[in-house]
């Protein structure tokens, strides 16, 4: 038990499967996905987009894959990709065929969707022949009709029965890298299928949301939902579904983790929400740091308060601390302990300087430990 144990999440044990070379699931790190919302066949604008969502931290991306033309792009978007490239494939199963066969590195589909038995066979067989995994994605949004007459609405035990439905056609074909997401836009739905589908598998689960809603309510509840299970333990890796651009869903994503501890990325900030007694203004500088910090990978802590009610305690708890004081001067800490102060003027470029540097000392420290692993 850890000196903190209220802070402790037992995951579930899940099996771990490769995306790529992206490990998934067993005691692998929770990964984080997004997708692209450019035209897979604008092969330019696609890798630009997906540039941008691996410099935000992308573990995997996923790239919808409905026609021909998608999917004779995606041969040139895998090979410039630094991540594992997921194809979104929803019916015409010759689509997975020809996106196994380009080098996706998973192939997100309903089986039940594909067809034939044949077509399914065709498939798993193209799957397994190049290596790539898949993921069974079922959405409340699209259950199958006789679910649907069965329960009367969707409901967590509808979404589960139709996960292991799609499960067997894959376990019947002796096809065992697969991943499985019972996704709901009613956060209370997604959790407790979720929470059956954990009980009832031992595979791993890509959690999220689906059509959460735009930057500020697909946030809310995406934390709400992801939070909440990966809190009992449940999820091998996650998207976030925004109505917002992909880098903004892996920020908001990492953000998640972090805030329970789970992966830490970059810099975290604690920041106070001000008040009339904050010293500078607290709202603006945030913004103006959490921007210029975003190249930061280095896990770090930083605090910004407005004053010195509860700065000096929230500073004991970070790596870089700053409090508001009086007449345009401001207290530093480093390392917990009071340091220096800093003008108004000069405030934010020191802080920034400050972070990088204490990410390069950060790194430096860990160099000797990983050339000794």
């Amino acid at each position: 038990m850890s000196v903190r144990p209220w802070r402790d999440i037992v995951r579930r044990q899940s099996r771990q499967i490769m995306v790529g070379n992206v490990p998934v699931g067993g005691d692998a790190p929770v990964t984080v996905q997004t997708m692209t919302n450019t035209a897979t066949s604008d092969v330019k604008a696609t890798i630009d987009q997906i540039r941008r969502c691996e410099e935000a931290g992308a573990d995997i991306i996923r790239v919808s894959c409905p026609d021909v033309e998608s999917t004779t792009a995606l041969k040139q978007i895998v090979r410039a990709a630094r991540v594992p490239i997921v194809a979104d494939i929803h019916f015409h199963y010759k689509r997975a065929l020809e996106a196994a066969d380009a080098g996706a590195a998973c192939l997100r589909i309903n089986p039940g969707n594909i067809g034939s038995a044949d077509r399914v066979n065709e498939v798993v067989n193209a799957a397994r022949a190049n290596g790539a995994a898949i993921r069974i994605g079922v959405n409340a949004g699209s259950l199958e009709k006789d679910l649907l007459e069965k329960y009367g609405e969707p409901c967590p035990e509808a979404l589960v029965e139709s996960a292991l439905d799609h499960i067997k056609l894959l376990q019947d074909r002796d096809f065992h890298e697969f991943k499985v997401a019972v996704k709901a836009s009613d956060v209370f739905l997604a959790v407790a299928a979720y929470q059956q589908l954990a009980d009832a598998v031992d595979c791993p689960l890509h959690l999220g949301i689906t059509e959460a809603g735009g930057f500020v309510g697909g946030t809310v509840k995406s934390a709400i939902g992801i939070g909440s299970l990966l809190w009992f333990g449940i999820g091998d890796t996650i998207r976030v579904s925004l109505s917002a651009e992909p880098e903004e869903e892996v920020r908001v994503g990492f953000e998640i983790l972090k805030a329970l501890g789970i992966r830490n990325r970059g810099v975290r900030v604690v920041s106070c929400p001000s008040c009339a007694r904050q010293g500078f203004d607290v709202i603006r500088t945030v913004q103006a740091l959490e921007e210029r910090l975003q190249h930061i990978r280095t896990p770090l802590s930083l605090s910004v308060l407005g004053c010195v009610v509860n700065g000096p305690g929230e500073a004991r708890e970070t790596d870089i601390g700053l409090t508001g004081g009086g007449n345009g001067k401001h207290m530093v800490y480093l390392s917990g302990l009071t340091d220096h102060t800093v003008e108004d003027a000069d405030m934010l470029d020191h802080i920034v300087k400050l972070v990088e540097a204490k990410a390069a000392e950060i790194e430096a420290a860990a160099e000797p430990a990983q050339a000794a692993e």
